[in-house]
């Protein structure tokens, strides 16, 4: 008889990577990692995504052994700057006022612990978004339409926002939302989960 792989838990309380995690049709729990997620000095946008996603799987894996933990995070960032959650519209004004004509890397990071070995499985997916060069009106527009406040660069790829870009380039388009799909299946296939 094959066991059953440890149960599944997600390492965030973002309701875009529970809707994503939601399409493997694998059954999970959620548990919000509550970390400091502040950059470090001289740490670059990719180093920060992936310290953070490795802090919030250990976090949550102290609380829930046994468990196979998935912890994944986003650094947006441009010419040296990088974009959180707007958190007001404001704010979110602003940042798409900064991003208008510019390319911007979102750098995905994924962690999954396995409990079994205590093996960390870590990816980094970068993909690349190049914005349209945007009116005042139409910023205002879609900020008030989509509110995107909640969203690393102030724009939701999967929704409305994907009428703000030219282009985007990426191995994975569920990176962009904020949990790399493509990659998480390969290490939940490797770990023992049944996916297609």
């Amino acid at each position: 008889m094959i066991p059953l792989p440890p149960p599944l838990v997600l390492g965030s309380s973002s309701r875009y990577r529970r809707e994503l995690l939601s399409r493997l049709h694998l059954p999970f729990t959620t548990a919000s990692p509550d970390i400091d997620e502040s950059a470090l000095e001289g740490e670059t946008a990719s180093a920060q995504a992936m310290r953070l996603a490795r802090q919030k799987a250990l976090a949550i894996a102290a609380r829930e052994p046994g468990a196979c933990i998935i912890g994944s995070d986003q650094v947006a960032h441009c010419a040296g700057r990088r974009y959180g959650k707007p958190g007001s519209r404001a704010a979110a004004i602003a940042q798409l006022s900064e991003l208008s004509g510019r390319t911007v890397v979102f750098d995905t990071a994924l962690c999954v612990l396995d409990p079994r070995t205590h093996a960390l499985h870590e990816a980094l997916i970068a993909t690349e978004v190049v914005f349209r060069t945007l009116s005042a009106a139409e910023i205002e527009r879609y900020v008030d339409l989509d509110d995107p406040l909640d969203c690393a660069g102030a724009a939701k790829s999967e929704s409305l926002g994907i009428a703000l870009l030219e282009r985007l380039s990426g191995d994975d388009p569920t990176a962009l939302v904020g949990l790399p799909l493509i990659r998480l299946s390969a290490i939940l296939r490797e770990i023992g989960y049944s996916l297609p």
